[in-house]
């Protein structure tokens, strides 16, 4: 959630490679609008299965004929689709999709969109299954309790909370300013083959644990490879049993892994999935964890998603790492009570998961940003959102 740019540091006279510039071809403008619904094509990936049957999402459209304000001026949910470059957007009221349009050139209900860091709360999601099932003893757990290769580094001491709610201390600003940072040289080894984990675990310690909010894709990441570690399975493998099939996905969904071997999954940021699947986990987070009768996530482990009571973690406490209408709790993004108790999933380049329990009110917006961050956009959307709810509350 910081601000970013994606402009590579080269050497002075020395034109950028392909391997240099990969990451700044796809993420750009118009070219992103397909990159996002195609990144099958560009990174190695692992299925995540749907199972034999779909759970059917009833349909009863209803023309969104409301108008949010913003910065002193009244639009459109037209206007927010043109003004912050909307691919997919689908909204459910009372389990049924009441609005479902695909703005984007090359978007459309089969389609799967890359969701970007939105993966971290599909991961949190598999790791409140992990905890109901034992095969995770306790979010008081630390991290090399399952993975000993971090011991001795700066994730030595932290506990599997700490890691939820981006409170290790690991790791400072995240940042894609230059081309030194950590989080740079993470998706560098990502894409070009290099040691993902090294990176990881050269991380510097920058604050005591539990001390203050950093947002962290390593954190994220580190909780992949617990859940990983702890269930004896690839993430993609335990999604599509634990969590894809049990909600009655309509199409398989899947993981970006790195190019190195042995690949792992991005957990943090490389899960693709449609816009209904995507709606279908919402819904599962609205009905406090519960689909057709099944308990498929605990009920704690949802409302533990809606908000913590950690001042540092309250809305408008994040400091420079975080927006001001954000906390954060769980992996997910918190919006207060002001909000009916509404949280959402978000994803760089405008990946939103709105959840609304009180007006029982999901939304999936997709989106093509040009850039990785934009506070204004962000503002935006997230108003319209809101307005949204209070029109069906």
């Amino acid at each position: 959630m910081t601000s970013t740019t994606h402009q590579p540091v080269l050497p002075a006279g020395e034109p950028p490679s392909w391997w240099e510039r990969q990451s700044d071809l796809i993420m750009r403008r118009p070219i992103n609008e397909f990159t996002f619904t195609h990144m099958n094509w560009l990174i190695p990936t692992e299925r995540v299965a749907r199972g034999h049957a779909t759970r059917s999402l009833p349909a009863a459209p209803l023309p969104l004929d409301l108008t949010y304000r913003y910065d002193d001026t009244d639009h459109t949910i037209a206007d927010l689709h043109r003004r912050t470059f909307t691919t997919a957007f689908v909204v459910l009221h009372h389990g049924t999709i009441v609005h479902e349009s695909y703005p984007g050139a090359f978007a459309g209900p089969r389609t799967r969109m890359q969701l970007f860091s939105l993966s971290k709360s599909v991961t949190s999601v598999l790791i409140g299954i992990a905890l109901a099932e034992g095969a995770i003893g306790s979010v008081k757990d630390q991290v090399t309790d399952y993975r000993r290769d971090f011991r001795g580094t700066a994730y030595d001491g932290t506990t599997l909370a700490d890691l939820l709610d981006m409170t290790s201390g690991v790791g400072d600003l995240e940042t894609w300013d230059g081309s030194d940072s950590f989080i740079r040289q993470f998706e560098r080894a990502v894409l070009s083959g290099g040691d993902v984990a090294a990176i990881i675990r050269r991380a510097p310690r920058t604050a005591d644990i539990g001390e203050r909010f950093n947002y962290s894709t390593f954190d994220a990441q580190v909780l992949g490879w617990v859940l990983e570690a702890a269930t004896g399975r690839s993430l993609a493998a335990y999604a599509s049993d634990r969590l894809w099939r049990r909600i009655g996905a309509e199409r398989d969904a899947y993981y970006g892994l790195t190019r190195s071997h042995p690949r792992t999954a991005i957990g943090a940021g490389a899960f693709n999935a449609t816009a209904r699947d995507l709606a279908r986990v919402g819904l599962l987070m609205a009905n406090d964890g519960i689909v057709a009768g099944e308990q498929v996530v605990p009920a704690d482990w949802v409302r533990r998603s809606r908000g913590a009571d950690l001042p540092h973690l309250a809305v408008g406490a994040l400091g420079p790492s975080g927006y001001d209408h954000y906390g954060y709790a769980n992996q997910w993004w918190t919006l207060g009570e002001s909000c009916f108790q509404a949280f959402t999933g978000l994803g760089v380049h405008g990946q939103y998961l709105f959840v609304d329990p009180v007006a029982d009110v999901v939304i999936v917006k997709c989106s093509a940003w040009p850039t990785e961050d934009d506070p204004a956009r962000d503002h935006e959307t997230i108003t319209a959102l809101r307005r949204i709810a209070d029109h069906f509350a």
